[in-house]
Order: structure tokens, then sequence, then C-alpha cells
């Protein structure tokens, strides 16, 4: 069901919740740091209230709510998110922080911290049980960031690309190179293998150098291949992102992957950014498996 037309200026409403332990508290301190007036574990009925106190004051908010709370429940969380996006004055987000399993048992253990449906029982156990208990949030969620394999500063990059109140209407993009042996980034929006390519590693000379160096470049771009799969590559992306302003998406990770991530596709994201750039987009680029 299409809303009615937005006003020209809406406020800012961001709620944010996810499974314990995926990092909520990192999301909503990056939201705080953005501007947010920022309020975790806040009590469900208290929602309207404050959002409606924050558009007095004409300021942007961003509500953290889990399983912490008392009153917490998945059904009055998404019927309050379904009252917010009624309101033509508000530019409310729901956004859910994803886990896996045995990412979110070791980072319980690792910080001594006791699961808060955890009471008498396993970590594993109130995992599985929050989770059952929040499917139906993360599945109206306008965005789910799936923390897995994330560091503090990849959650932070990825919320300050999503929600910062400096950029104008338009596309920002983030280009990450990485190898496909350390795993397929989560958080990408589009993934490319350029395993294709000729492999600098197999050259002794070049096996300790990266992408940024001349003589990968060179060894790479003689590859008969790789000319046409950029310029193709570009002539496919470049139209297809004003498609994405117009679904009103403001940040696209792009990931470009290799074997071990440290030659063809630092390379290939470099040029790519390069490219993308050149149409005027804001493009930050980034090298997961480089170090």
């Amino acid at each position: 069901m299409k809303r009615k037309d937005k006003p020209a200026e809406q406020q800012p409403v961001v709620l944010l919740t996810g499974m314990s332990g995926a990092g909520l508290s990192t999301a909503l301190k990056a939201l705080e740091d953005l501007g947010y007036e920022a309020v975790d574990n806040l009590r469900l009925s208290l929602i309207a209230e404050l959002v409606q106190q924050s558009h007095a004051e004409k300021r942007p908010i961003a509500i953290g709510v889990d399983t912490r709370n008392a009153d917490f429940s998945a059904d009055n969380l998404i019927l309050n998110y379904r009252k917010l996006t009624s309101n033509i004055n508000l530019a409310v987000k729901l956004v859910f922080l994803e886990c896996a399993d045995d990412a979110l048992q070791q980072r319980f253990s690792e910080t001594r911290r006791r699961h808060p449906l955890a009471a008498d029982g396993s970590v594993l156990e109130a995992i599985r049980e929050e989770r059952t208990m929040m499917d139906q949030v993360r599945e109206v969620a306008d965005l789910v960031i799936d923390t897995s394999l994330l560091t503090i500063h990849d959650l932070r990059r990825l919320v300050t690309g999503h929600f910062r109140m400096d950029q104008d209407s338009g596309l920002n993009l983030y280009i990450m190179s990485f190898g496909f042996k350390n795993g397929i980034p989560r958080e990408a929006d589009m993934v490319f293998d350029v395993r294709f390519l000729q492999n600098p590693h197999w050259q002794s000379e070049l096996r300790a150098l990266t992408g940024h160096d001349p003589q990968v470049a060179t060894f790479v771009q003689q590859d008969i291949s790789y000319e046409p799969f950029m310029q193709g590559l570009a002539a496919w992306l470049v139209p297809l992102l004003p498609r994405y302003v117009q679904e009103g998406k403001s940040y696209l990770t792009i990931a470009v992957g290799c074997t071990g991530g440290r030659h063809r596709s630092v390379l290939v994201s470099e040029q790519l950014g390069s490219t993308i750039a050149a149409h005027g987009y804001i493009v930050g680029i980034g090298h997961r498996d480089l170090e």
C-alpha cells in the first residue's frame, strides 16, 4: 500500500531492535554521534509519547527496543511501528540487527554477559528462544544488518552510511574488496567475483605485493578479460544506481571478491570506485582482507 505524499520536512525516527549481542549498543551510539537523540531500552508504551515530544522540538530520534524490556512483545513493537509510519510527518525506519547463533554464543562467552532470556537456562537456548520471538519483527524491518562477521568499525560505518543527516538525497556507495576464503561479506548488497582474472599470487615476485602496487595492476590488466569486464560492469551498474535512489535507498554496499582479497579484488574495487565517483556519486572504498 502506497503512503501519502511526503511533506517537505520529515522528522527522522529510527526504531532499533534485533538479537541481544548483535551490536545494538554500538549502533545506537553511532546514531547518537550522528546527531540523533538516542534512547535505549524504552518501554513500548512510551514510544508514541517520546516521538511526539521530539517532533515538537524538531529532533531526530533513535530508540532502542529489545527483549530486556519488561513489557516487550514483538506484536506490540510492530503495532507501534505501524502507527508511526502512518504519520506522514515522520520518516520512520525499523532496523533489525541480525547475527548467527554461534557468533552470539561466542560474544556472550567472551564478555561474560548474561543473556536477557537466559535466566537458569543455557545461552544457546536463550538465543534460539529470542530468535523465535523476533522472527516476525525481522520480517517487517526496513533494514536488516547481519553483524556476524562485522567489526565494531564496520557496523558504525554501515549505520553512518544509512542514517547520516548531512547527506543529500542521492546515493552513497561503499565498495569493498574481500577474499572468498574468508567468507562473503554479509552486509553486501551486490557481490562480484573476479577470480577468473589471472592471479598474481602465483607469481613469486608479486605474491607479497597488493592490488595497490603498479606491478600487480599491470599484471592483472594484461589479462585479455580485464578491460571488457570493467567496461561491461560499469555499463551495467551505473544506469542502475538512479533506480536505487528512486526506491529510497541511500546507501549501497558493493563487494568485489578474489581468492585471498589482496590482489585482483583490491585493484578492481579501486578502479570501479573511481569510475562510479566520476559519475557524481559519493564512494567510499575499503579492503577487508588486505591486512
